[in-house]
């Protein structure tokens, strides 16, 4: 089986004890459940208002649960361990069944969702919400929310602090959904904060002497593992600067040479384009000249042959 399908066959087989424990151990109080396989077997922690009556007269209770899980579920060897729930109205899953019993006998939501989320605070919880959905008052569904306190929502903290709880209290009307999530008193969000008013000043505040030399010691490149540069090296490191220095000064001069260079041809091909165009003019001079020449000659060739004729 690939690791895809056993994470959801293991997601299913847990989903279906959890249910089957909670029809089970619904007047005992469940309150959840922890499973952990081990060598010698699977371990399962119970959660219950009531201990006494998960386990029964003599045990009898418990060796029925037993059985059920092995041949049901084909658990190899289970050990449970049954523990007291401290404070029942901390425990979701406990607060959930109480208030979706509470809607079944008869409560109006409204009174029971206010007085279940006061119960909550009162012992100590830094937050709590209720969320009631379904038929509540007539033939139409809605959701119906209380809260009180600080809650998360999602994130981290939202799947490790939280403790969230279904119920489902089934009524003339339909059934009705309740969803009770608690943040417990002890629970460490991330973002707390504490002043400490007494606290020692002194081993806060940081010596400026011992600041300067930490930072002397970082600009000369001392430290752990590091071995200082001794006078001849920085001596050669001095003398190969200066030379690059030099060699950068000489080529700097070398490119104004060729510059200037370069500024006395570009002057030399300008005398001379000026001296090609006056000889264009001249040349032009001379063509004008000589058409006006040839003009005036067909003009006396045409004088004589006018002449000739008459």
């Amino acid at each position: 089986m690939a690791d895809e399908h056993q994470f959801i066959e293991n997601g299913l087989q847990r989903a279906q004890i959890d249910e089957f424990f909670g029809d089970e151990l619904g007047r005992a109080g469940y309150g959840g459940m922890d499973i952990a396989k081990t060598p010698m077997g699977t371990q399962i922690v119970l959660k219950a208002e009531k201990p006494g009556m998960v386990i029964g007269k003599g045990g009898k209770n418990i060796r029925k649960i037993t059985t059920e899980l092995t041949e049901r579920f084909g658990m190899e060897d289970p050990q449970i361990d049954v523990q007291e729930v401290e404070e029942p109205d901390l425990n979701a899953r406990i607060v959930a069944d109480r208030l979706a019993n509470a809607l079944e006998r008869g409560w109006y939501f409204r009174k029971a969702g206010h007085t279940t989320l006061e119960r909550i605070m009162d012992a100590g919880a830094l937050g709590a919400e209720i969320v009631l959905a379904g038929k509540v008052t007539g033939a139409r569904s809605r959701v119906e929310k209380f809260n009180r306190g600080y809650i998360k929502h999602n994130g981290e903290p939202a799947d490790t602090i939280v403790d969230e709880g279904q119920g489902v209290s089934v009524m003339k009307l339909g059934t009705i959904g309740v969803t009770v999530k608690i943040i417990p008193p002890n629970a460490e969000l991330p973002d707390d904060f504490k002043i400490q008013e007494d606290a020692d000043i002194e081993d806060l505040v940081v010596d400026e002497a011992e600041a300067g030399e930490d930072l002397e010691e970082l600009l000369e490149g001392e430290g752990e593992g590091e071995e200082v540069a001794s006078a001849a090296d920085t001596e050669e490191a001095s003398a190969d600067a200066e030379a690059a220095a030099v060699e950068e000064f000489e080529d700097e001069e070398v490119i104004e040479e060729a510059i200037e260079a370069d500024d006395d041809v570009e002057e030399e091909l300008d005398e001379l384009a000026d001296e090609v165009e006056g000889e264009d003019d001249e040349f032009s001079d001379v063509d004008e000249e000589a058409a006006e020449t040839a003009e005036d000659l067909l003009d006396e060739m045409e004088d004589d042959e006018e002449g000739g004729e008459e």
